[in-house]
């Protein structure tokens, strides 16, 4: 006679695996995933100053904006954290933002917060190694992050200029570590390039998203894409007419002493055109994913930065 079975109810696996992870505090890969390594791309906007300074070759410039990179990727990892874990029922909404550890259940929201606190303290400690500047610039970044995370990003137009502010940011702390002042050609190029990324990917999500994109993101109920085709018309040109007075009217200009640099706006203008064309096709969603991935967008900056620097240390 057969023995009779307890009766159980087994939980799937993977839950069961879900659960285990989120009482644990989250796999490792989980962890490296949320804090989103592939987004330090972004940071090289901090090592823009040091190129174009013509101080590439000073080991004190070298290591103080090496250290503000540094700091920026784990202020950067910091936020990310923070707006998953703001964000994580929205996130939820999305077709792949979804899969994020936070709002998927890998983290919980209570160990993401605590290491996000964790790794921004220490961003402000390794900043103010490369000067106070730059630790003041790292403060700001995060406190205009919490306030974009719980106000600023659901204010039409003002969303996307928050986001440009970090990428001017960068440039600014890339400028204080090594003690030179800016370029208002170049902080205006930073901003302006940021402010063009960020209606393109608007324009991408408002399409991708359809009718759902206002529940995913509330800010997207108030653009259109004819709205935002718009504004990328119009931030294209003057992204690259401001590219154009950088290479005549600069510091930079003046070191190189001929308009060779000019001629590095074919490599702007095609890179622009050229994430506008993948936008239009829906696949330049995210900026540094399509830099990532997209083998021409890639080479144009490459190849770019290797006529940059040929012009600013080998040609003067």
């Amino acid at each position: 006679m057969a023995h009779e079975q307890p009766n159980e109810v087994a939980l799937p696996d993977a839950l069961t695996s879900a659960s285990a992870r989120v009482a644990a505090g989250g796999s490792l890969r989980a962890w490296v995933k949320a804090l989103r390594p592939e987004q330090w791309v972004k940071n090289g906007f901090v090592l823009s100053p040091l190129v174009f300074s013509g101080k590439a070759g000073i080991w004190d410039a070298q290591w103080r904006t090496l250290v503000a990179f540094a700091a920026f990727c784990a202020v950067a990892s910091a936020v990310y954290l923070m707006n998953d874990v703001i964000d994580r029922e929205n996130d939820r909404q999305h077709p792949r933002k979804r899969h994020r550890p936070v709002a998927s259940g890998l983290i919980a929201p209570r160990s993401a917060l605590v290491a996000s606190v964790i790794i921004g303290l220490g961003a402000l400690v390794l900043g103010s190694l490369a000067g106070g500047s730059v630790a003041v610039v790292l403060a700001s970044y995060l406190v205009l992050n919490v306030l974009y995370g719980t106000w600023l990003k659901n204010v039409v137009i003002v969303d996307v200029f928050s986001i440009a502010a970090f990428f001017v940011m960068r440039l600014v702390a890339g400028a204080a570590a090594i003690s030179v002042r800016p370029s208002i050609w170049l902080l205006l190029c930073g901003g302006l390039l940021a402010l063009y990324l960020g209606f393109a990917k608007r324009r991408h999500e408002l399409v991708l998203l359809g009718s759902d994109s206002a529940t995913h993101r509330a800010v997207l109920a108030s653009y259109s894409t004819v709205f935002l085709d718009q504004l990328s018309v119009v931030l294209l040109s003057v992204t690259v007419v401001s590219y154009i007075m950088y290479t005549l009217e600069s510091e930079t200009a003046r070191l190189v002493g001929t308009d060779a640099l000019s001629y590095s706006t074919a490599f702007v203008l095609y890179g622009v055109l050229r994430y506008l064309w993948l936008v239009h096709r829906h696949e330049g969603g995210n900026p540094t994913e399509t830099l990532l991935t997209d083998r021409a967008l890639l080479a144009d900056v490459v190849l770019w930065g290797l006529y940059c620097g040929a012009v600013i240390y080998l040609a003067r």
